[in-house]
């Protein structure tokens, strides 16, 4: 049996092994029900602007999993993100100041931006239709900061 897996799949799949691989290698065993609440919540989020986006028409994904199941990208908006966010909140700089907090949030935004808009103009695993980078920036550092509070009220952890 012959697979054919197109570059945007396999981009897709490399996405995800990579996710796996930072779960396995960052998140402390004393942590892992920190991760769990953490990437639950995010998938709840996900969830909810995912589908408003592709139902408005905002953004499109040409090539994704379960393309019969879901006009949105199950890889990144269940997993890769999610898993991301973990990563985001667990060594968040809680005792630094506050711009040392928004630069960690920016970095992460930024990082998962220009990805994005690489994937936008190379690849068919997503296509803007009323969207730009700056509106991904934007939500992707209101939904850290989101995760971010939510995070820090679940286990009642003490603010600076």
């Amino acid at each position: 049996m012959k697979v054919n897996m197109s570059k945007d799949t396999i981009i897709m799949c490399i996405g995800c092994l990579l996710a796996t691989i930072l779960l396995i290698l960052f998140v402390p065993r004393n942590k892992i029900r920190e991760a769990h609440v953490i990437f639950l919540f995010v998938q709840v989020i996900t969830w909810l602007v995912g589908l408003i986006v592709v139902e408005y028409r905002l953004i499109e994904y040409p090539d994704r999993f379960f393309e019969y199941s879901t006009k949105t990208s199950f890889a990144f908006e269940y997993f890769i993100y999610p898993s991301i966010c973990i990563i985001f909140n667990l060594y968040y700089p809680e005792k630094k100041n506050i711009f040392r907090q928004f630069m960690h949030n920016a970095y992460y935004c930024t990082g998962i931006t220009i990805t994005e808009v690489l994937c936008e103009r190379y690849t068919n695993i997503i296509k803007y239709i009323h969207w730009s980078w700056y509106i991904t920036w934007i939500t992707l550092f209101i939904t850290f900061y989101a995760s971010r509070i939510y995070y820090v009220w679940f286990f009642r952890l003490k603010n600076n």
